[in-house]
């Protein structure tokens, strides 16, 4: 089975090797390119929890001065691992997505208990931080990265993949999905999806690649990608 992954490759690289222990044919076309931004200087003794809805919120963030034993909410195991990882060692775990997270955090974290800290990127899929200010909580939002959509690709890659096209592709936000139809535009590829299933996190991912044909769309959570090879 030829297989597309598209997220940076320090994001898939286990992945990759991973699949092709499987016997698959594995590419690689990184959509997004991720940087850390500078911010301001957080007194992490005055919250009693943090949030991460990404590993580069994580990767990013200076934790030399952070008590490991805060109370650590993730967005899923990928994330929880890289918590984990750095020190943290009181880590809650959601199933992949922000609004089992919402409702973790709900369950496990008191409006009483104090103010939480919530670390993600320039852009998000879901405004946890003003839904969580609705239902009461104390709650401040840092923005330590930032993606921009990659429009440099290796034409002799490009070739090669119309000449073999993947049966699966794995699509993980709104923003690389934004990438992956410009990048299907840019090389007038719109006809050579129909046998490509997609594989998308979330409804809002997929509508995005809508216009475009293909064998099947999937919905998953991260931690699930292997499984979904034997649904097709």
């Amino acid at each position: 089975m030829h297989i597309l992954l598209t997220r940076p490759l320090e994001d898939c690289s286990e992945m990759i090797l991973k699949f092709q222990s499987l016997g698959n044919q594995v590419s690689h076309l990184p959509l997004l390119k991720i940087y850390k931004l500078n911010y301001d200087e957080i007194n992490f003794t005055d919250y009693k929890g943090i949030i991460f809805t990404s590993v580069n919120a994580v990767k990013f963030l200076d934790v030399t001065s952070i008590d490991k034993k805060l109370l650590c909410f993730c967005v899923g195991d990928a994330t929880e691992k890289k918590a984990r990882s750095v020190g943290f060692q009181n880590v809650i775990s959601a199933e992949g997505n922000v609004e089992n997270l919402k409702e973790l955090i709900l369950q496990n974290f008191d409006q009483k208990d104090g103010k939480l800290i919530y670390l993600s990127g320039e852009i998000t899929s879901t405004d946890l931080e003003q839904q969580l200010s609705k239902d009461g909580y104390s709650i401040r939002r840092i923005v330590n990265y930032k993606t921009i959509h990659n429009e440099n690709f290796n034409d002799k890659f490009v070739k090669e993949l119309k000449l073999n096209m993947p049966d699966i592709v794995y699509v993980y936000s709104q923003n690389s999905a934004i990438s992956f139809l410009k990048f299907i535009k840019l090389y007038q590829s719109e006809n050579l999806w129909m046998n490509t299933n997609l594989m998308c996190i979330g409804e809002k991912t997929s509508a995005i690649l809508n216009e475009i044909k293909w064998k099947k769309i999937f919905l998953f959570n991260p931690g699930e990608e292997e499984f979904l090879l034997y649904k097709i």
